[in-house]
């Protein structure tokens, strides 16, 4: 029996690898970041340049995914060129540091099957495609609030949503990320089981744009 339970939790688990075959997925997921948790948790300690004072960063581009409808790849080869330091430092506008785009394509752009150009173009495409709520950068304070409100920000924001293509994630107590499911051709679609797994907290802390 012990076996068996053994076996079921494995078929169960999310299936991803490493170095799978570049542009062979079903979807993306488009990461959106809470900068002000990420740097509570991790950033400041990193010194990022994201959280330095006047930044004013709110949501940032944490990723545009590649996804299968179970799982999803990673640090695929690919034929394409690596990302150049000018390619990341574009993106730096959005993604909070040349860093973080130089990891992002080196994770998950080259599974895209997509040049590094091409790669940051549809990412900054989906991005500019979703409204962030502005009611969220303007608290003034941090806040506590169920994690379902965020969700509800996004739908009201974006009437081509639906709550089966949104999702927002929790860390340490605070909102941390919305991640959003979208097809190869950036429309809305509904999130495989493996992405959609709402944080449920009541009083998840949000903390103000700094």
């Amino acid at each position: 029996m012990k076996r068996l339970l053994a076996v079921l939790a494995l078929l169960s688990a999310p299936a991803f690898a490493e170095g799978e075959r570049a542009g062979a997925f079903d979807y993306y997921v488009l990461a959106l970041s809470w900068s002000p948790t990420w740097c509570a948790l991790e950033g400041d300690a990193r010194q990022s340049p994201q959280c330095e004072a006047g930044r004013d960063l709110g949501f940032v581009l944490h990723g545009l995914w590649p996804q299968y409808e179970a799982g999803w790849p990673s640090y695929c080869p690919t034929g394409h060129r690596d990302a150049t330091r000018v390619e990341t430092a574009a993106m730096a506008d959005i993604m909070g540091t040349s860093g973080s785009a130089w990891h992002q394509w080196k994770k998950h752009g080259r599974c895209s099957g997509l040049a590094p150009g091409d790669y940051f173009r549809l990412a900054r495409q989906a991005w500019e495609g979703i409204v962030r709520p502005a009611a969220l950068r303007e608290l003034g304070r941090a806040v506590t609030l169920p994690a379902s409100v965020v969700e509800e920000a996004f739908l009201e924001a974006n009437p081509s949503l639906t709550p089966e293509g949104v999702t927002v994630t929790c860390r340490s107590g605070r909102i941390r990320e919305v991640r959003l499911c979208l097809t190869r051709s950036l429309e809305p679609r509904d999130c495989a089981p493996d992405v959609a797994r709402d944080c449920s907290l009541d009083d998840a802390l949000l903390a103000p744009v700094r």
